[in-house]
């Protein structure tokens, strides 16, 4: 039996996607199958075909991952709750764009609301990295305060912009800016003890200064949108804090693209205010991963599939 006064759902971000998700919820809960069929008479495509059949190149284009993980993320929770209709969590949290899929999860942003914002912001994203290219990496084993002096070091020494973009979980963490900068940040990294130094296959600079174009034109398109107290409160990225009002979820959507995702703190927040039992609802397993790095002690549970969703609630 789940107490669900002590559960969070979870919902991952992008580098979660993975051609076929979705659709065993979709062909067993009506209630999946309707949010995909939304998705598409909204969008003008068929995004379900792209979620279900690939190719995996098209569905790894910024532009429809987005909104591919958004539907996708919301059809597994459709299915929760066909199961559990009494399935309400405690609060919520999405890592980087999931944030989007937790407020509309938490009925903070209508679907089709959330859809639109979602897909407006992988279009801005792209453009931006188009206009200001960028790179990221990925570092192992270094503490978070050995990982922000090197990126320092690395800006003044290339003249360049490199940052923190996600600190996901201890001796995990993420930089972010011009590729310059990021090649001395690597060197310095190596040079400081981590395990691993790895460029990511993207070409943009996520959660970085040079996504502030997109920033600017994405927070006309979140004034323009209808949001509402959630539900449950809502874990941010940019604060780690929980949101309760419209006027904190419209600053911190406005911040999250060049602002670093602090996921580490915002789980350890959640811990400190009593939640047990933490579910990632989404494809893959990204967040129960990071999440057994930090707070080993808590339930993890991931709902990927209609078998890892039945064997949950069995």
């Amino acid at each position: 039996m789940v107490d669900w006064s002590k559960t969070a759902f979870l919902f991952p971000g992008q580098g979660s996607q993975v051609v076929g998700m979705g659709k065993d919820a979709a062909e067993a809960y009506p209630a999946a199958r309707q949010l995909f069929e939304r998705a598409d008479a909204y969008l003008g495509f068929p995004l379900s075909a792209m979620c279900f059949e690939g190719p995996a190149e098209v569905l790894n284009d910024t532009i429809n991952t987005q909104p591919a993980l958004y539907v996708c993320s919301l059809a597994l929770l459709a299915a929760l709750r066909t199961e559990r209709p009494e399935a309400t969590p405690r609060a919520v949290a999405g890592h980087s764009f999931g944030e989007f899929t937790a407020l509309a999860a938490v009925d903070a942003l209508d679907f089709e609301d959330g859809l639109r914002l979602v897909r407006e912001r992988g279009r801005l994203m792209q453009e931006a990295g188009k206009a200001s290219p960028g790179a990221m990496a990925a570092l192992l084993a270094l503490e978070i305060e050995a990982v922000r002096a090197l990126c320092a070091q690395a800006a003044a020494e290339t003249n360049g912009i490199l940052v923190v973009a996600n600190d996901n979980c201890p001796g995990q963490i993420v930089i972010s800016g011009e590729d310059s900068a990021l090649e001395r940040g690597l060197v310095l990294a190596k040079d400081a003890g981590a395990r691993r130094a790895i460029r990511l296959a993207v070409s943009i600079a996520a959660h970085s200064p040079l996504m502030a174009p997109a920033a600017e034109s994405f927070a006309v398109a979140i004034h323009e949108t209808r949001i509402k107290p959630p539900g449950a409160p809502v874990y941010a990225n940019v604060s780690a804090a929980p949101l309760t009002a419209v006027a904190d979820i419209q600053q911190e959507l406005e911040a999250q693209l060049t602002h670093p995702v602090r996921w580490r703190e915002s789980m350890n927040a959640m811990v400190a205010d009593g939640l047990e039992v933490f579910v990632e609802i989404g494809p893959k397993d990204v967040l129960s991963g990071l999440m057994k790095r930090i707070a080993a002690e808590k339930t993890t549970v991931t709902v990927n599939s209609i078998d890892t969703l039945r064997s949950f609630l069995n």
